[in-house]
């Protein structure tokens, strides 16, 4: 399930279920380019002529070095190492194939993370943003790994009703479509429990004809299920 989530809200934005021979670079095949918005990848998505793609349609990227890019230094500008910053360049790519593919400068910035002792590496075509914060922006790319977390947890398909193509994506869908609305409700109705705890309630009164407002803002007395510290918590 190939997803690009919106940070602002860990919504899904795009969706393409895929069997599993598609490598996930493809999806950019697929994807609408939004100008001024941020793509975060990890190197899984190295490809540089989908990333000129990105480039034209004025949008930014920042993604995941590889150790075995090939690139000269442009331009070096001075960073402030006590941030974890070592180095913010501007590069041009050099090998054949990679200079052809992405005829532009890149923006190669280095950064130690202390915590697990160890430098990475951020390519980005963006020139305007301090270097701190491209590396920053990085680390929200682990919302995805927990919206797929929780959706694991929380939206278990336990058995397929049919087995076509077309069968399994129905009900994978369904299973978004649940997280999206029940995402939409909490937010609207501006109502403190988690998803997994409304999820719960949902399904214990699937046949009540009470408004969703009124069964909802009651689940803090009535806590039919314990919350779990680890699930994707949204709108905070």
């Amino acid at each position: 399930m190939h997803t690009l989530l919106d940070l602002r809200g860990n919504i899904p934005t795009f969706i393409h279920i895929s069997d599993g021979k598609m490598h996930e670079v493809n999806v950019l095949d697929i994807l609408t380019p939004e100008a001024g918005s941020f793509y975060i990848m990890d190197r899984g998505f190295t490809d540089f002529a989908r990333w000129f793609v990105l480039h034209q349609a004025q949008a930014f990227f920042v993604i995941r070095g590889k150790s075995n890019l090939q690139f000269r230094r442009v331009y070096s500008r001075a960073v402030d190492k006590s941030t974890g910053l070592r180095c913010d360049q501007t590069i041009a790519l050099t090998s054949v194939k990679a200079r052809k593919d992405y005829p532009q400068h890149l923006r190669r910035i280095k950064f130690h993370d202390a915590e697990h002792d160890r430098d990475l590496v951020f390519l980005t075509n963006n020139f305007e943003l301090p270097a701190l914060t491209i590396a920053q922006l990085y680390r929200c790319r682990w919302q995805v790994e927990l919206f797929f977390k929780w959706i694991k947890q929380h939206l278990r398909i336990k058995r397929f009703y049919g087995t076509t193509e077309n069968a399994v994506k129905t009900q994978i869908w369904i299973a978004i479509s649940v997280y999206v609305l029940v995402a939409i409700v909490k937010k609207r109705l501006k109502i403190e429990p988690s998803l997994y705890t409304i999820l719960q309630i949902l399904s214990l009164t699937l046949f009540e004809k009470t408004p969703l407002d009124q069964l909802l803002k009651n689940t803090e007395m009535q806590s039919p299920m314990p919350q779990n510290d680890n699930q994707l918590n949204l709108f905070n």
